[in-house]
């Protein structure tokens, strides 16, 4: 489960560095990077329930680095409400992941289930705030959503077996 978490909030780092190569001086920006420090923040967490635990991280975090960087660039690349587009999906996906780890653990381990829930909570924000940016007026964006929560679900899945 950490090693799954760990794996996504960098995946979502990786993402938004690529928005914001690409994106970095457009009337967007600024979200992006609100967005991006939150998953910084959650990442640092994640690593340290990696180092307390002592889980490792998932195989593939080379794969996801480039992965998520190539995705946030394509997206951008696209335009901004496409590239908010990419955060609604991916938020959909995360939603309902961390959802059913909170009722796994609600009897399994109370503590970890709040720091997921609060960090759900963010993501649904994120979510939001893409939307508000126009992400279902981007072209492409039933594509977009598809590709990117196939995408997630695949990683995530990944994630949890290397």
């Amino acid at each position: 489960m950490l090693r799954v978490d760990h794996a996504g909030e960098y995946g979502a780092t990786r993402i938004y560095q690529g928005q914001l190569d690409v994106l970095g001086s457009s009337r967007a920006a600024g979200e992006i990077r609100r967005m991006a420090e939150t998953e910084k923040g959650h990442l640092a967490r994640f690593e340290e329930l990696l180092n307390e635990r002592r889980v490792r991280p998932t195989l593939l975090y080379p794969l996801w680095s480039v992965t998520g960087y190539v995705i946030g660039a394509a997206t951008a690349l696209l335009g901004e409400r496409a590239a908010m587009a990419c955060t609604v999906a991916v938020e959909d996906v995360i939603d309902e992941h961390y959802r059913g780890q909170a009722e796994y653990l609600a009897e399994e381990d109370p503590a970890l289930r709040e720091t997921v829930l609060a960090f759900r909570d963010d993501e649904l924000t994120h979510r939001e705030i893409a939307t508000a940016h126009g992400a279902e007026d981007a072209l492409g964006y039933e594509l977009i959503s598809v590709a990117v929560k196939a995408g997630s679900r695949i990683a995530i899945w990944l994630s949890t077996r290397l």
